[in-house]
């Protein structure tokens, strides 16, 4: 159970006051590097921070695909786009709103985890990398986005005074409230200690300016970015960097069909009804509301009871 911050995107309208704001280029330059370091099909995914699925049709191979996110008003849009069948009409997707971590899964879990423009949001980025690892199976596969302080703009700002905090300090920086940027030095220690080894890395939107989309076509850009991005082996100084790492070989695996965990008490013994999931052990009832799995009021309810009894 999670008393942590939470940015909550919660009825905005983030896919047209964000991505519908000139954003084509960062999103087409993101989407050259998933496919770079995205195992190319498997068993089931997850996207932490799906918000209304704007990267599911990366994700075709994959068997199952399990859209997370805190917002439902965001899942709801992931639904209306994308339902929960595949093209051969069987059921392939499933909607979840919970709490980066407090992830209602058993351990073992999930082939790939994905986290794209959502850790920047994290106060305590350590615990949801904790929780990743915990979800992974065997030799399973995270790709990760992080925004990046060392880029070339805030070192650039930094230089000529313009801002306060050094891009060149490990520390992670609040730049707003609930917004983070975090050092490539920072990441790579912090995955470590979660147990997950990074295989490559790429950098992106190395023109994420507005003077170089108002000069160039969205397609020059993308273009010269994909060229660009492997320089992640050598140097990170770009706004955002992805990262593909992998799990232990040796951890075990979830048993057959074992799903979800309840997030107030950690028990994996959920009974199912038309209507939702109880807990065996603790008694918390999650509720299933329009094709959507809710485990963030029973978690939400529990912090309120306990503040009430403090």
């Amino acid at each position: 159970m999670s008393k942590r911050p939470i940015c909550d995107y919660e009825g905005s309208a983030y896919r047209t006051d964000f991505w519908g704001a000139g954003r084509e280029y960062e999103d087409r330059a993101e989407r050259v590097a998933l496919r770079r370091l995205l195992p190319p099909a498997g068993r089931r995914l997850v996207e932490i921070g799906a918000g209304y699925g704007r990267l599911a049709a990366l994700y075709s191979g994959y068997d199952e695909v399990v859209f997370f996110d805190y917002a439902f008003s965001q899942l709801e849009q992931a639904w209306q786009l994308w339902g929960d069948s595949g093209p051969d009409g069987r059921p392939r997707y499933r909607y979840v709103v919970g709490d980066f971590y407090a992830l209602p899964f058993v351990p073992g879990l999930f082939d790939t985890v994905t986290i794209v423009r959502t850790l920047h949001h994290a106060a305590d980025a350590p615990a949801v990398l904790r929780g990743v690892s915990r979800i992974l199976r065997p030799r399973g596969v995270f790709v990760l986005e992080f925004a990046n302080k060392r880029n070339l703009k805030s070192i650039a700002r930094y230089l000529l005074r313009r801002q306060d905090w050094s891009p060149f300090d490990h520390e992670p920086v609040e730049f707003a409230e609930l917004n983070f940027d975090f050092h490539p030095a920072w990441i790579q220690a912090r995955l470590a200690e979660a147990g997950l080894t990074v295989e490559r890395t790429l950098t992106v939107s190395h023109f994420r300016l507005g003077l170089f989309k108002r000069l160039f076509p969205t397609g020059v850009l993308v273009a010269l970015d994909r060229l660009m991005q492997p320089t992640g082996a050598l140097w990170r100084l770009t706004p955002s960097v992805l990262v593909r790492c992998v799990a232990p070989a040796d951890k075990p695996a979830a048993p057959e069909g074992d799903y979800f965990r309840c997030p107030v008490c950690g028990s994996t013994a959920l009974t199912t009804a038309a209507d939702g999931l109880t807990c065996a052990a603790c008694g918390a009832f999650f509720a299933l509301r329009d094709g959507i799995y809710d485990f963030k009021t029973a978690l939400l309810e529990e912090e309120g009871n306990e503040q009430q009894a403090g």
